[in-house]
């Protein structure tokens, strides 16, 4: 029992594989918001571009 109690302590006290962990996390959270980002950029550029379309539409009496 020792033993194990042991290898569980030399586990957390191990960082060897912390750094790419961490540069996981950062990537999927730099992912994350850019796609929040241009999820609500592109909603808001439809939104534009349908109001143009629609205007033009009128003035041209189609």
């Amino acid at each position: 029992m020792d033993k194990f109690l042991n290898n569980c302590k030399e586990f957390m006290k191990d960082e060897e594989g912390l750094t790419v962990i961490e540069y996981v996390i950062g990537a999927a959270l730099l992912v994350l918001g850019l796609t929040t980002v241009f999820s609500g950029l592109g909603n808001t550029l439809s939104t534009k571009l349908n109001a143009i379309v629609a205007n033009v539409g009128t003035t041209t009496g189609g």
